[in-house]
């Protein structure tokens, strides 16, 4: 049985809404993140979405993870508090996260990536494939998926909704349209506010754009080999993702062997913030099997 101090209640100054803001230069660019939990095990790193800073990671799945793991989460360049250009292709994206592990002097790792986060968790997994021990993808697809390349053409309406109707555009892109769901919604969306001090910058129209220009790409180019992921995987998303729809999941399963799949009901693509305790207990069963 595990031991029990490992699930008592994260002190204050553990949490992820009071951890420390810090910076490590890499080949020149200065990398933004945050790092908590027992130096113990294998660090979990933490890849966001689409326009997403360091105060877009949920803080109820940080601090469940943190638990009983060191969890790193990680600005992209040209993103919040890091530095540089924001690159334009997920591959670029996949090359930053493996030198800034490197620098950070860690041998091995695993890799929770979120939509984007998961396209670029999958690059890395290719790339340096004896780095990552184990992946998690959540919400997110493979190179040439279905939607992907449609994914500004679904959002921009949404987030014109969002500033016409004073809701942050989150609500209608990660949420179904349900009252539970937007419940949901709301507390996700409270949750991300909870840190007041010390947040981190907001990113620029231009970097934003630049990665939507990587998200293009990356639904555009050709299918990768997914066979040569041998590690342990573990899919989950929404049963209703408009913006990286949710056959993308099954067909991540389909093409990963060693992988497991879970399906939210009544969830979009921001089901592991609907479902938030069970996506938290799933995956420290999965990394700690």
């Amino acid at each position: 049985m595990a031991n029990s101090d490992h699930y008592r209640p994260l002190e204050l100054d553990t949490r992820y809404a009071n951890a420390a803001n810090q910076s490590i230069n890499v080949n020149g660019i200065v990398y933004a993140y945050r790092d908590l939990g027992p130096r113990i095990g294998i660090p979990l790193i933490l890849l966001n979405h689409w326009g997403a800073v360091l105060d877009n990671f949920d803080p109820q799945i940080v601090d469940g993870l943190a638990r009983t793991r060191r969890v790193i989460a990680v600005d992209y360049r040209g993103i919040g508090g890091s530095g540089g250009s924001a690159p334009v292709t997920v591959a670029e994206m996949a090359q930053d996260a493996v030198e800034t592990i490197r620098a950070l002097g860690l041998e091995q790792v695993d890799v929770l990536g979120f939509s984007l986060g998961g396209f670029v968790a999958q690059e890395i997994a290719l790339q340096a494939p004896g780095l990552v021990r184990r992946l998690i993808l959540t919400g997110t697809g493979p190179a040439g998926g279905q939607g992907i390349a449609r994914v500004g053409a679904v959002s921009w309406p949404l987030i014109i909704k969002g500033l016409l109707t004073f809701r942050d555009p989150k609500t209608y892109l990660f949420f179904t349209g349900t009252g539970e769901s937007r419940q949901a919604a709301s507390a996700f969306l409270f949750r991300i506010k909870e840190r007041k001090k010390g947040r981190d910058k907001a990113p620029t129209l231009t970097a934003f754009l630049r990665q939507l220009k990587a998200i293009k790409a990356w639904g555009r180019q050709p299918p990768q080999n997914l066979d040569e992921i041998k590690i342990p995987v573990l899919i989950v998303n929404g049963d209703t993702d408009i913006m990286v729809p949710t056959v993308n999941s099954t067909e991540l399963a389909r093409r990963i062997t060693n992988s497991q799949l879970i399906i939210y009901p009544d969830a979009g693509h921001g089901g592991i913030f609907q479902h938030h305790a069970d996506f938290v207990s799933a995956a420290l069963m999965f990394l700690d099997a």
